[in-house]
Parts: C-alpha cells; structure tokens; sequence
C-alpha cells in the first residue's frame, strides 16, 4: 500500500501530537511541519524525522493531506490555500470564526473535490460506538465538560473551545430540529467567557442542558441521557458507558451493562482521514457538520451576549 504524504500546519501543543501520529502511522508518510515558532518547528521536525518549514505555503507540491492546528484566526486562510492546491485538509475545530468562512470552506471543498474533514475529536471515542442499540428517543441529555484552566485555546471563548465538542454530538445523535436556545456564562481569567450552560430545546421535545467551564478544579468528561426505557451515563475519560434499566417494577444497577470500549480518538480520527483521502470518501465529521456546530456554539455566545447589551 502506498503510503500518503501527509504535513502539519501548526506544531503546538495538539498539532504536535498530529506530528507524532503520523510519524508512526503506517499509512502516512510525514513530510514536513509548519509553524511560526522556529524552534518548535525545529524540535518536532528531528522528532518525527520530517522537514521543517516556516510557511504553509512550502508544503505545496509536496504532500497530499495536510492537519492545520492553527488558531482559530487563521484557520480560513490558510484552509482555503491547501483546497486551491487540491490538498486534503483534517482542519482542527472549530471550522471557522464565523459562519460565513465556514460556508465559504464548504463550497470551495465541494467546488475542488477534496476532502474536508473537522478535528470534532470526541466522535471518535469509542464509548460512543458502544451507545449503538442502546441510545433511542433521549428525551433529556446533560452534558459537562469541565477543565483547569491551561492557557491553552484561549484565542477562543469556552463555547468554541470546549462545549462545542458536546454540541457536535449531541446534534449527531438527534434527528430534530432546534426549537430555541437559552444560555449564561461569563468571563473568569480570560476577557473571553469562560464559564458557560446553555440548553438547547428541540421539536421533538428532548431538552440538552450543556456545562463547559476552563476554570474547573478538575477534568470532567461527561454525558447523561435519559430515554423511556434506560438512563445512560458516559465517561469520555474512563471510555465507559454505564445503562441503568428498569426490572420488573423496580430500578436496579445492571453492572453487566457496564461497557468499556477503550481506544486513542487522535490515532482513530487520522486512520478515518486518511482512509477518506485514500478512497475518496465522505469524512466521518465532515465540514457541514462543523459548520453546523459552530452555527449553533454561535447562537450560544449570542445568548449569553444580550443580558450584558442590555446592561451597558
């Protein structure tokens, strides 16, 4: 099989881990990385044995497939030079600071034929394949994603840092529309928010109460479900997904339903991208996913907008 040459945009701290991947990936062939920081750039090169670059626009002509963990910012720019080359991009969540650069990066996706998948991560963690013939009809879903805070993607505000990995599946998961949308939060270390619950009620009827906060005492990674016959937890940390049932008239702790589907979601989202430039195929988070996640995230910090606009 031959392998696909494949670079990094932007090596800090998850674009290096890409880097590594790929390095190790039998099915790629890393050829270079690229980032601002000549040293960083120095250092991960020697470590995954490619070639340093100091602009995106040297790997042209040399790789088929490319990962761009870049800030937000420029994710649109630079996007758009890789589809005009006919590179395939996996371009890191979220696809873009506005709707409008996310439309535009779809059509020109669409227009160029290539592959445009997005880094939504968490769709490749293995808890959620074990919630296939057990998640039906949720008519309530609470999700949290709580973590110290690092310093790390604060270029955006927590809704497109973190929550909208949870938007992302849970709008996967749903086959309704949203009927409205209600949301608070605020700003803690950052000038952006920080601290953000919004829920999300859709015209089936199932409401999603979604938590992210990135000044948390702890990492916290989890789903609850509720549907008519089973509640659901989900542990994207532990990769764990517990069902609790009803017996005979009372409730009781199924452990044999306990299901523990461990796996590395970076390793397992790379194969997926790369089997797609292979073959030609629709990624599994494709950009109209991404796109409509960040409508969505969008909508949230608009939300929790309107009581400060009212107050100035």
């Amino acid at each position: 099989m031959e392998k696909i040459k494949v670079g990094v945009v932007g090596v800090g701290h998850l674009g290096k881990i890409h880097a590594e991947k790929y390095a190790r990936l039998p099915e790629a062939e890393l050829i270079g990385v690229v980032d601002v920081d000549r040293g960083r750039c120095q250092e991960v090169a020697e470590r995954t044995r490619c070639q340093p670059f100091c602009h995106h626009h040297d790997l042209m002509g040399h790789v088929e497939a490319v990962s761009i963990a870049v800030p937000t910012h420029s994710h649109y720019q630079i996007t758009r030079d890789f589809f005009m080359e006919g590179v395939d991009v996996l371009l890191e969540k979220p696809i873009a600071p506005t709707v409008q650069e996310a439309r535009q990066l779809n059509a020109l996706a669409q227009e160029r034929g290539v592959v445009f998948q997005i880094g939504h991560l968490e769709r490749f963690n293995g808890v959620l394949a074990a919630m296939n013939g057990v998640l039906k009809d949720p008519f309530l879903i609470e999700s949290y994603r709580l973590s110290p805070f690092t310093g790390r993607g604060t270029d955006v505000d927590v809704i497109l840092d973190l929550m909208i990995h949870d938007i992302d599946i849970i709008l996967s998961i749903m086959g309704s529309e949203i009927e409205g949308i209600e949301a608070v939060g605020m700003p803690f270390f950052t000038s952006q928010i920080d601290i953000a619950h919004a829920r999300i009620a859709f015209q089936n009827g199932c409401a999603a109460h979604i938590s992210a906060s990135r000044v948390a005492q702890e990492r916290l990674r989890k789903m609850l479900i509720l549907q008519s016959d089973a509640h659901l937890t989900v542990d994207y940390l532990k990769q764990s997904l517990l069902v609790t049932r009803k017996e005979g008239g009372g409730v009781r702790e199924l452990t044999a339903e306990k299901v523990v589907r461990e796996n590395d979601p970076l390793e397992m989202e790379l194969r997926a991208f790369l089997q797609s430039v292979r073959d030609r195929t629709a990624p599994v988070v494709s950009g109209d996913d991404g796109q409509r996640a960040l409508e969505v995230a969008l909508q949230i910090v608009d939300e929790i907008g309107k009581p400060m606009k009212r107050r100035r």
